[in-house]
């Protein structure tokens, strides 16, 4: 739900999986991957982070998700399943570019005022996620994410110079209450960098986008929307 601080919509979800199978031989399901947020560890004020840090959630949406995160753990515990937790960053593809963002020269925060950003290629998440059901050990927190160190504002120029777009104006984090969406300025509040030794020493992830840079640079996310 978009609203609140519990997740019904999981603990809906995680009912009917339990319900009694009405053939003998149908079981509950043996593997879960829940994929959750970064946001649950909130603002760490661009630090690097791995998947011991202590979350700190400060939105609406970050305390659904670890309310989510703690109903599927209890439940794999219940159940005898393995479950396990991919924390997800921001998501990018050929349909998943800010390019109408940039179009309509939504500003981005002065570089020296910005806020580290975390991105995966959603192939390489898909990548991770078919890894983790053949590798993750139970219980166990993994952030699905890629090599870049971008900030919100690098990303942006990116995206700008391959597909021949102005880069945003840059603007201070004060003027930013009236000049970007609400939805935008939470993940701007919002810096940390996240470590993903985990997915390639325990899932034995080989990232075919290691970075945004070099996946940009290589045309793999070149789109027909962009002409």
């Amino acid at each position: 739900p978009d609203y609140g601080e519990r997740d019904t919509r999981t603990a809906n979800l995680l009912a009917a999986l339990t319900k009694r199978p009405k053939r003998k031989w149908a079981m509950l399901p043996q593997r879960l991957i829940y994929i959750s947020t970064s946001g649950v560890y909130g603002d760490c004020n661009g630090a690097w982070v791995d998947e011991t840090r202590l979350i700190n959630p400060q939105t609406g949406r970050a305390l659904r998700r670890v309310d989510a995160e703690r109903q599927v753990r209890s439940w794999g515990l219940r159940n005898h399943a393995n479950v396990s937790i991919l924390r997800v960053p921001g998501i990018y593809a050929s349909n998943r570019l800010p390019l109408g963002r940039l179009r309509d020269a939504s500003p981005a925060l002065l570089p020296e005022e910005d806020s580290y950003t975390n991105h995966i290629h959603a192939d390489d998440l898909a990548r991770i996620i078919f890894a983790a059901l053949r590798h993750a050990k139970p219980g166990r927190i993994y952030h699905a994410c890629d090599d870049s160190n971008l900030k919100m504002g690098e990303y942006f120029d990116l995206i700008a110079d391959r597909f021949d777009l102005p880069r945003p104006p840059r603007i201070a984090r004060a003027q930013a209450e009236g000049s970007i969406s609400p939805g935008m300025l939470s993940f701007m509040r919002e810096s940390r960098r996240l470590a993903n030794t985990r997915i390639k020493h325990e899932l034995h992830v080989n990232l075919r986008y290691p970075t945004v840079a070099g996946c940009i640079a290589s045309g793999a996310a070149m789109v027909a929307e962009s002409r």
